[in-house]
């Protein structure tokens, strides 16, 4: 039995664009022990993925620090890595090549390797783990179309408490604090509309999120003791008839989760090099989001949901 790594550090939505991939190398190694190197935040959600046997996290300390990365080429020792698939494909992971597996066989970007590709500009993610996986002579019919049902708690009991059918349409109007430039202002007003229209608008807030989102009418989904976590946000994503959201990690939850949507995008990146192009979701592109009128985005839920 051979012992294979994958790295994959984040964020989110490149975790959930990843899951097919992940998927089609759990297909080539059937009898091989699988372990995801990850972050301490994506901890909970390898170690649900059904494709994977064990998770190794990297605290991601500076690479400057010679005693922990010491530390961590001893850990990765203790397993004896035969393989590594290299999903992240940044300076760290081209790092750890050198430095932590340079006589291992490895899949990925960093010069020398056994299996190297350059990723495309402008393709997605899916796009390129699949050409490589089929450069490395792995099937990959799953690559594209990653399908993540595994993330979805049961949220019956939840739906029913607030009187929540599957005519709901889930609202998505976060994004992390280094990207606001990635979100629609428009939210309050759209949910307006949709209650106008017999629809009832449905908000799941992250952390720090819950007062922002008092704002927005409709029913808002939060726990006894805080916020849902993405894994009850997946089950709710999961039943309803529609979601709308921004270019987040919660978005792309719900459209790997094979629900209708749609997706909004300022300049900040293309679409296509998200691979929302793999999902069931259509998307609205624009240079500035805050000039994106409710009445374009009215326009489209129309066309796809009424």
């Amino acid at each position: 039995m051979a012992e294979v790594l994958i790295i994959k550090l984040g964020a989110l939505g490149d975790l959930v664009q990843a899951d097919g991939a992940i998927r089609d190398i759990r297909a080539y190694h059937p009898d091989d022990a699988l372990t995801v190197m990850t972050t301490p935040v994506y901890k909970r959600y390898f170690e649900r993925c059904p494709w994977v046997d064990h998770v190794f996290v990297d605290p991601r300390v500076s690479r400057c620090n010679l005693l922990q990365m010491h530390a961590l080429r001893k850990r990765l020792q203790r397993i004896r890595i035969d393989r590594v698939y290299d999903l992240q494909q940044v300076g760290r992971t081209r790092f750890y090549y050198r430095y932590l597996f340079p006589d291992v066989w490895w899949l990925g970007d960093a010069s020398g390797c056994s299996c190297y590709l350059k990723r495309d500009d402008g393709s997605c993610a899916a796009d390129h783990f699949k050409k490589h996986l089929e450069c490395a002579g792995i099937p990959a019919p799953h690559a594209l179309f990653s399908e993540v049902a595994w993330m979805a708690d049961e949220v019956d009991e939840l739906l029913a408490a607030h009187k929540l059918t599957g005519d709901y349409v889930l609202l998505l109007p976060g994004a992390s604090a280094a990207h606001t430039h990635k979100c629609w202002p428009h939210f309050e007003v759209l949910a307006e509309k949709l209650l106008q229209r017999g629809l009832q608008p449905v908000t799941v807030p992250g952390p720090g999120e819950i007062e922002q989102y008092r704002a927005i009418p409709g029913t808002m989904l939060t726990a006894a003791d805080g916020f849902l976590d993405y894994f009850a946000l997946a089950g709710v994503a999961r039943r309803a008839a529609f979601a709308i959201g921004n270019d987040t990690g919660p978005t792309h939850i719900a459209a790997h989760l094979g629900c209708r949507g749609l997706a909004l995008y300022g300049e900040h990146t293309s679409p296509e090099s998200t691979g929302i192009q793999h999902t069931g979701f259509t998307w609205l592109e624009t240079e500035d989001l805050s000039g994106l009128s409710l009445a374009e985005v009215w326009q489209k839920v129309e066309r796809e949901l009424l």
